[in-house]
């Protein structure tokens, strides 16, 4: 029976190829067809997404009347702000007081082989981080600083810091109503918590119709934010080192290596994750400490404008709200905190201590956003490449990962190849990890009816992301992912006084031993 999957989805890659190489060779068709495809998504993303989910909720005219500023705070930023804020007075601070638990358990100091679950602590974190630490690092750092100056990085910090606090609670909570298949597989997320948390508190229909709504928002992530953004931006960075590489054949080569990958499941996203991940962190991570203590000098100069631009922003529309705004979107797109979807998969997490896998969930918007973010904000300030006029139409169109490309090159001539290869890869492995948050929620839709579809759909979106212009996918995939927020959030608020029981419980057991 394997077999025959396996074949039937190789004949289903070959099938996907088809059109590429029929357009590839018709080079007017395929112009033609391409600009009609981003002509028509482009009207969807701006007059159906935005006028939806980036709704003002009337502090336009608020922020208009009280301080003459012509800009409102869109409800699902302000949404997940408050619901950072919330999570982290109301566990007492979990982001700070359980750091050092977490590292203990992440390195593997609490793991027990009998436990129930498919992955380990480590997997599970690294599957995480493999859908969060990627292009949100590279391409949304530069999109923040183009947009919003390099004051947007200041409060993408804050809300990464807050948002700790909302990673903790939705894990949790991923853990505590996870459901194991008879086959052994689990199948755990905001879906489940939502649909039986808030039935066993009486609201049966509530949880139910929140449970459906974040499952549909997750799925058209999972091919945006997820998919479409991943391949749009990886493009951008590699085409800059191989210009002679045509879009369409890209976005075929992708579409074909992560079909093969999904293929195996959890299981065989976890081990690839748990190897891609930590390489392309550490590469990017010493490239970045080349670049700063190359110009150690500079540093203090370069928070010095990232903190007075959060508090007075030059020439930004908006002003400071505009920086506030731009910064706590692009955090919650980086690190995905209050969206739900890391939740799915923790819940695989070999673990009887749903408190214990909430801790390591802790540490996933510190690494991306606290000090990956923040690593390519400063060198991207230090460089000059946020201001310099030679990248101003990179800055215009949204092609952030080519900015940053940019400023890695004026330092190392020869490191955007090796860029590319990174987002390339990061791009990779988010891809694979959101085709499981994706095909979970499918499954909850679904019962796992037509889950070919999906993958089909999934795969479909990875070539027609390489393809579109960055501008509307960046706004679509922001509207998605966001969108995941609304009835996340509203759940766990309900959720979370049994969070909190269960941390007392933890903690006074922990501290104990």
């Amino acid at each position: 029976m394997r077999i025959t999957k396996k074949r039937v989805w190789l004949y289903t890659l070959l099938f996907l190829l088809i059109p590429t190489i029929a357009w590839a060779q018709d080079e007017s068709r395929s112009q033609t067809v391409f600009e009609a495809i981003n002509d028509g998504f482009t009207w969807f993303v701006n007059n159906v997404i935005f006028g939806v989910l980036f709704w003002d909720a009337g502090t336009g005219y608020l922020f208009k009347s009280l301080f003459g500023i012509d800009m409102g705070i869109p409800l699902i930023v302000l949404w997940l702000i408050v619901g950072g804020i919330f999570f982290t007075f109301r566990m007492g601070f979990i982001n700070i007081r359980a750091f050092r638990h977490a590292v203990d358990v992440v390195r593997g100091k609490y793991d027990d082989p009998n436990d129930s679950g498919e992955v380990s602590h480590f997997q599970a974190l690294a599957t995480a981080l493999s859908a969060t630490v990627g292009l949100g690092n590279i391409a949304g750092v530069a999109i923040a600083v183009s947009v919003g100056g390099p004051g947007a990085v200041f409060w993408m910090t804050v809300g990464g810091f807050f948002g700790m606090s909302s990673k903790f609670v939705e894990c949790t909570l991923g853990q505590k109503y996870r459901v194991i298949n008879p086959d052994g597989t689990i199948s755990g997320g905001p879906m489940r918590y939502l649909s039986e948390g808030l039935k066993r508190m009486n609201y049966p229909i509530f949880g139910r119709v929140l449970a459906i709504a974040f499952s549909f928002f997750c799925i058209f992530a999972a091919l945006g934010g997820a998919n479409m953004f991943q391949a749009n931006q990886s493009f951008g960075a590699v085409s800059r080192v191989f210009p002679f590489l045509p879009n369409w054949l890209y976005g075929a080569v992708l579409a074909t290596l992560v079909g093969l990958v999904i293929i195996g499941g959890v299981r065989r996203i976890g081990q690839v994750a748990g190897t891609i991940v930590p390489l392309m962190c550490i590469l990017y991570v010493v490239a970045s400490l080349f670049i700063l203590l190359s110009n150690f000098t500079a540093i203090p100069g370069a928070f010095g404008v990232i903190i007075s631009q959060a508090f007075q922003p030059e020439a930004i529309e908006g002003g400071i709200l505009g920086v506030i705004i731009q910064g706590f979107r692009r955090s919650a797109f980086s690190n995905e905190a209050g969206l739900g979807s890391a939740a799915i998969a923790h819940s695989a997490a070999r673990t009887d201590e749903p408190i214990r896998e909430g801790i390591v969930a802790l540490l996933e918007p510190f690494i991306d956003t606290i000090v990956v973010c923040n690593m390519t904000a400063l060198v991207i300030v230090i460089t000059g490449a946020y201001n310099n006029p030679e990248y101003e139409q990179l800055r215009a169109t949204g092609a952030g990962a080519e900015l940053t490309a940019a400023a890695f090159g004026s330092s190392i001539s020869w490191f955007p190849i090796i860029l590319a290869i990174a987002v390339f890869f990061f791009a990779f492995s988010t891809m694979i990890s959101w085709s499981y948050y994706g095909e979970r929620c499918w499954d909850y839709l679904t019962g796992g009816q037509g889950l070919i579809i999906y993958k089909i759909l999934f795969l479909m979106a990875t070539f027609m992301g390489a393809i579109v212009a960055p501008g509307p996918v960046i706004d679509f995939s922001d509207g998605m992912l966001l969108g995941m927020a609304f009835p996340n959030l509203l759940g766990v608020y309900f959720l979370c006084p049994q969070v909190a029981r269960d941390l007392k419980d933890y903690m006074a057991r922990y501290n104990y031993n």
